[in-house]
């Protein structure tokens, strides 16, 4: 046996017609699903203040919270959506989801607007003429994404205390995510861990940089900030007119914006999906890197020198880390992703560790787009 040593839907606008098959930050929500009728769901709506419902139908395809969309008779759009209590603490969800939607409103920021919020349910406004992508499919898409995440971080920087909840605590913490790695492996429940012994050489030769983010926070050069967590495309929805309004807001609380960052390169250069079977087609493309990095670095001026020094190695360490928690789930008997067949997270985690392999051997250049981006050439 090898030594492996010691993630809803962001239902608010219209969705491009490709749905989300699952969310790589957290479980399955099948163990809370709502099982309302529709005389439940209009019950429901009418205690939130929603009196004039017509129509209450599932909307989109996550597997987090259940999700409805109300069609009124007066026209007005809503999202009804009951939060899954055994994925989030409601009371720290509702805390945080207030503050920064009312913060963000003050600002005068395009953000989602809670219409009541009544754990465990809540009512958010639809918001009409905004559409969003599922994948990203051009250069110009990945900037969009980079410029407006950064904004998000930026928007919510001068935010006042308290400090924000942790929804879900040690969620970027790498070095925690190899502890939990190791003791799957040790408990080897499914005996599979005599079948990965590639994927935990892999991990071994990495392990030794896996704290560096978290070590770099801990000594204080890189700083805490108010970081989404879940930086993907499709939680960026526009309008017409370029107005990019950042969604999906449950994980938002404490942690490195290098975090941020790194997932969207992990996503959005990514040649072909995370559960694409044939590595020959993995890989990160650097046209979309550069028009990410462009995006992101126009928008977030806040970032310190050590935070930008590590930008590149963000994208890597980030992939690394979603690549560990696959293989960790796959050892423990897959209790955490939804799958679609028995070896549908070891897929994902090899998927990932070769995306990894990509990134790496493209850093010099990836570290030459950085540069030049922040010279303004």
């Amino acid at each position: 046996m090898s030594s492996c040593r010691t993630r809803r839907l962001a239902a608010w606008g219209s969705r491009s017609p490709r749905r989300r098959f699952h969310k790589s930050g957290r479980a399955n929500a099948d163990m809370d699903g709502c099982t309302c009728s529709a005389g439940d769901l209009a019950q429901k709506a009418r205690a939130l203040g929603i009196e004039d419902a017509t129509d209450i139908s599932r909307y989109g395809a996550g597997h987090i919270n259940d999700t409805y969309k109300v069609e009124t008779a007066h026209g007005a759009r809503y999202i009804l959506q009951r939060v899954n209590t055994s994925i989030f603490d409601p009371v720290k969800l509702k805390r945080t989801i207030l503050r920064v939607t009312e913060f963000l409103k003050s600002k005068g920021v395009p953000s989602l607007e809670v219409v009541a919020y009544e754990n465990p349910w809540r009512i958010f406004k639809f918001l009409e003429g905004y559409t969003s992508h599922e994948v990203v499919s051009e250069p110009s898409q990945a900037y969009v994404v980079g410029r407006a995440f950064a904004k998000f971080q930026n928007d919510l920087a001068d935010m006042p205390g308290p400090r924000l909840d942790e929804i879900i605590p040690r969620f970027h913490d790498t070095p925690d995510r190899l502890r939990q790695l190791d003791d799957a492996l040790r408990a080897d429940v499914k005996g599979r861990a005599a079948s990965v012994a590639a994927e935990c050489a892999f991990v071994d030769a990495r392990r030794a940089q896996a704290g560096r983010i978290v070590s770099l926070m801990a000594s204080g050069e890189i700083p805490e900030r108010v970081t989404h967590n879940d930086t993907k495309i499709n939680n960026v929805l526009t309008a017409p007119d370029g107005t990019a309004v950042v969604v999906d807001l449950d994980t938002v609380m404490p942690g490195s914006a290098l975090y941020d960052f790194g997932d969207m390169v992990r996503t959005a250069t990514a040649a072909a999906a995370e559960d694409e079977k044939d590595l020959s087609k993995v890989g990160s493309k650097v046209a979309y890197f550069e028009a990410l990095a462009k995006g992101y670095l126009e928008g977030a001026q806040f970032l310190n020198e050590a935070e930008r020094a590590n930008l590149v190695f963000a994208g890597q360490l980030s992939t690394f880390e979603v690549g560990v928690r696959f293989l960790t789930d796959y050892l423990a008997g897959d209790t955490y992703f939804h799958i679609d067949y028995p070896e549908h997270n070891l897929v994902r985690a090899r998927n990932q560790f070769r995306m990894v392999e990509s990134l790496e051997s493209q850093a010099p250049a990836y570290e030459a787009i950085i540069k030049s981006i922040l010279e303004g050439k």
